[in-house]
C-alpha cells in the first residue's frame, strides 16, 4: 500500500494526483510571516512562506523534509506522511538520512524507511539501490531511464483502498478511477 499510500497522502514514493495532502497544510489562521518552519534543514524565509501560502499551503511550526522532484514530505527523522506538489520554492536541500531510514533503498537522495520499504514491496520486488522518482509516479535507477510508473503499479494491484496518516489525520482513498484526500474541514476529490 505504500504505493498507494505514498501515491495518495503519505508519500515518498508516487503522487497519485498531483498531491493534495500537506504536512502542514492547514487552514489555519495566523501570520504566515511569523511561523517558525525548517524545511530540509534551512528556516523558511517570510517570502518563502508567503509563496507557499499563495499556492494554498499554509506552513504550520516544525521541522519537514521535502522532496522537491517527486513532492513527497515527511517530519524530520520520520518516514513520508503526504505529497505536495513538486518544485515548491523552498531552499534546503533534502539529504539521505533526512527521515531516519536505514533501509538501502534510497530515493531522490533520501533514504526510505522500514516500513517504507515494507509497504512499498505490495507492489513487487524492492531491491537495494539508488532510484529517482518524479511527480508522475515513473521511476528508474539514478542517472537511469524509466523502468516503471507506481501510480500504474498501485491502479493494477488494487481496485480500492484507503489510508489516513497516523501523524496529520489527513486521510485518501480511491476507486474506480475516482480518489478523495480528506482532513480536518476540508477535502479534495478527482476523477471523472
Amino acid at each position: 500500500m505504500l504505493a498507494l499510500k505514498m501515491v495518495m497522502a503519505l508519500a515518498m514514493v508516487a503522487v497519485v494526483s498531483g498531491g493534495m495532502a500537506a504536512p502542514t497544510a492547514a487552514r489555519a489562521p495566523g501570520s504566515a510571516a511569523s511561523v517558525n518552519a525548517v524545511v530540509n534543514g534551512v528556516s523558511l524565509s517570510p517570502a518563502e512562506l508567503s509563496a507557499l501560502a499563495r499556492r494554498g499551503i499554509v506552513v504550520r511550526p516544525g521541522s519537514y523534509w521535502y522532496d522537491a522532484r517527486c513532492g513527497a514530505w515527511g517530519y524530520l527523522g520520520r518516514g513520508a506522511a503526504g505529497v505536495l506538489p513538486a518544485g515548491l520554492p523552498v531552499r534546503g536541500r533534502m539529504w539521505r538520512g533526512i527521515s531516519g531510514g536505514r533501509s538501502g533503498v534510497v530515493v531522490n537522495g533520501r533514504e526510505l524507511t522500514s516500513g517504507e520499504v515494507r509497504e512499498l514491496a505490495r507492489l513487487g520486488s524492492v531491491r537495494r539501490g539508488r532510484y529517482w522518482l518524479d511527480a508522475r509516479g515513473d521511476f528508474g535507477r539514478e542517472r537511469g531511464p524509466r523502468l516503471g510508473n507506481l501510480v500504474a503499479a498501485a491502479r493494477a494491484g488494487r481496485s480500492s483502498v484507503y489510508h489516513r496518516g497516523a501523524y496529520t489525520g489527513v486521510g485518501a482513498g480511491a476507486s474506480g478511477g475516482t480518489g478523495y484526500v480528506m482532513g480536518d474541514g476540508w477535502s479534495v476529490t478527482y476523477g471523472p
